[in-house]
C-alpha cells in the first residue's frame, strides 16, 4: 500500500490532534532543513493516558485513510511518544517533558509561550 502524499498526512495527523484537545500544538516544515521529514508536529497532552490517546488516535486515523503502518515509539511510558508517518513526524509530550527536551528551540521556532513572555 503506498503512502499518503505528504500533504494528507499532514492534514489528517493535524485534525486528529485538534479532536483530541492536545494543546500547544505546533507544524514545523522542515523541507530544506532536513531530509528526514517534511513537517513535524509538537503536541502537548495534559497525562501521560492523554499523550497515549492522541498518538493511538493519529495512528487510527492514517490507517482508516490507507497510510501503511506507522511506527511507534514511547507507547509503554507515554511521557514522549513519537508517530513517525514518513514525511510527517509527530511529537506528542507531556508539558514538562516538552520544556525539557524543547525541540522548537532545536528547530528553531519559539513556542508562542515564550514570544509572549519576552
Amino acid at each position: 500500500m503506498a503512502a499518503l502524499p505528504p500533504s494528507d498526512t499532514l492534514k489528517l495527523a493535524t485534525h486528529a490532534i485538534e479532536e483530541m484537545k492536545a494543546e500547544e500544538t505546533i507544524i514545523i516544515d522542515l523541507q530544506g532543513k532536513t531530509s528526514i521529514a517534511d513537517h513535524m508536529i509538537i503536541t502537548s497532552g495534559r497525562s501521560n493516558r492523554h499523550v497515549g490517546s492522541i498518538a493511538d488516535e493519529v495512528v487510527k486515523v492514517l490507517k482508516q485513510a490507507g497510510h501503511p503502518s506507522p511506527r511507534v515509539e514511547g507507547v509503554p511510558h507515554c511521557d514522549w511518544v513519537l508517530v513517525d508517518c514518513g514525511d510527517v513526524i509527530v511529537h506528542v509530550f507531556r508539558p514538562e517533558v516538552r520544556t525539557f527536551y524543547n525541540l522548537e528551540k532545536m528547530w528553531g521556532v519559539d513556542r508562542p509561550t515564550e514570544l509572549a513572555a519576552s
